[in-house]
């Protein structure tokens, strides 16, 4: 092929292995890249573009090989160094990420994105107190950066600074990321609130609104009356709330509502720091669900009852982080006097019936109607152990014994250090101290779960 020819033919390719990239088929994308670099292996910007290929795809071990292909052979690119320093984030080489950002910097100096991006990194290690001094001062230059003050918000959550901490969350509302509930009542700005009717709308995940539930009686105590707006999965288990007059799917016209608000506006109501949360909110468990769950145990009720979780929603940008196989329970099986429950419902569910694991760990979760059937099956359990997804804060509500097995940059409930967290007394924390690898914190697990049972038997 004359050179031409073949030089018009490589742009074809390259230009739609982009177009694929941008439409969404990752597949023909990543093909097309491929092949593209066979032929032209020093492109860096198409090695940056599989790198964020990959990482879109949760592959991240994947995405750093591309990206330091990328990074040598155009070192001094600042859309480069960004999308490496993305993938250093996602696996915990976080002082590597801040020295690519800060030679951005250096070049771009007023650029907010990478200052808010240095502050998550910090976070990421824990350095809360770091973290808050840079975000406050670049908050200074940028006062309007959402990204920079919602970076601000988690650190200072983290450090439990709660009263500052949710006061710089308000920023969440500004970043394009979050929508808030289509009702058509005015949002709660801070205004006093005495003798007004207070519609509490959903906002995030399930978890994050069993988390909050517990600071209703404040709300309660600050106005007429409380009305709850659930979602279907939790409606039963949220039926009954403290401090709410009605909690249900459906709120009428004729309610009479005045303004509304959000369950992570709550802790502002009066939580300073850790010694203010109050106890988790109680939830109903419907009696159907108790006597469903009591069946499906019955036959092991000589066993030390063990219900385990092992992903959240997948539809959560940070699920692949934070979550795990369910195949790394099974170990756990062969532990003497143990049976094992799935208390899993969603889409994953069927990778862990076709390899036979559900012979191990009893499948008692994919029918549930909802999360009233899931907590009743926890009561049922003398331990549950999940990754930080809504059945941990479930079952510490519940004040069932629970272990959380956290990934290396834990959500801010559970900080960066310790086995324990305020916020939920029955909960013991476990903590992955390697990016990427869990067999390491699942030892530490099987070890606590073989004391446990040798506790039982003295």
């Amino acid at each position: 092929m004359p050179r031409d020819e073949k030089g018009a033919a490589l742009t074809v390719l390259r230009d739609s292995a982009i177009e694929a990239h941008k439409a969404g088929d990752l597949d023909a994308a990543q093909r097309r890249y491929a092949r593209y670099l066979a032929l032209v292996p020093r492109d860096g910007g198409i090695w940056s573009n599989l790198g964020a290929l990959f990482r879109s795809r949760g592959e991240p071990e994947q995405a750093i090989r591309a990206h330091m292909r990328a990074l040598t052979l155009t070192p001094d690119a600042p859309g480069i160094r960004g999308n490496f320093a993305n993938a250093l984030t996602d696996v915990g080489r976080y002082d590597e990420a801040i020295a690519l950002r800060r030679r951005i910097l250096k070049d771009r100096p007023d650029d907010p994105q990478q200052k808010a991006l240095i502050g998550r990194a910090m976070r990421g290690k824990g350095v809360y107190d770091d973290a808050i001094d840079y975000l406050s001062d670049v908050l200074l230059d940028h006062p309007e950066d959402a990204e920079i003050e919602l970076q601000l918000a988690f650190a200072q959550l983290g450090a439990g600074d709660y009263e500052e901490g949710f006061r710089s969350y308000d920023a969440r509302w500004r970043t394009g990321e979050m929508t808030a509930a289509q009702v058509p009542y005015p949002r709660w700005q801070g205004e006093d609130l005495t003798g007004k009717t207070v519609l509490v709308v959903p906002e995030q995940g399930f978890g994050d609104a069993v988390l909050m539930m517990r600071f209703l009686p404040w709300l309660k105590a600050r106005c007429a009356r409380v009305i709850c707006l659930t979602e279907k999965p939790v409606a039963r288990l949220f039926s009954r709330l403290p401090g709410a007059d009605l909690a249900a799917p459906e709120v009428k016209r004729s309610a009479g509502i005045d303004v509304c608000l959000s369950p992570m506006d709550l802790p502002r109501l009066g939580l300073t720091g850790p010694e203010d949360i109050p106890p988790p909110t109680r939830l109903h468990v419907p009696e159907d669900s108790s006597e469903r769950a009591a069946e499906i145990v019955g036959p092991h009720r000589d066993a030390f009852r063990v219900g385990v979780v092992w992903t959240g929603s997948v539809t959560y940008k940070g699920n692949a982080f934070r979550s795990f196989t369910h195949r790394e329970f099974l170990p756990l099986t062969e532990v003497p006097g143990v049976q094992l429950f799935s208390l899993y419902k969603g889409p994953l569910v069927e990778r862990f019936q076709a390899d036979g694991s559900d012979a191990f760990l009893i499948d008692a979760g994919s029918t549930d109607r909802d999360l009233a059937d899931c907590a009743a099956m926890m009561q049922a359990m003398d331990l549950v152990i999940t990754s930080d997804t809504a059945t941990a804060h479930i079952a510490g509500s519940l004040g069932v014994p629970v272990w959380t097995v956290l990934h290396w940059d834990p959500f801010w409930v559970y900080g960066h250090e310790g086995d324990t967290t305020p916020w939920y007394p029955s909960m013991r924390l476990f903590r992955q101290r390697t990016p990427l690898r869990w067999d390491e914190v699942f030892e530490e697990v099987r070890d606590a779960l073989e004391d446990e049972i040798g506790g039982d038997e003295a």
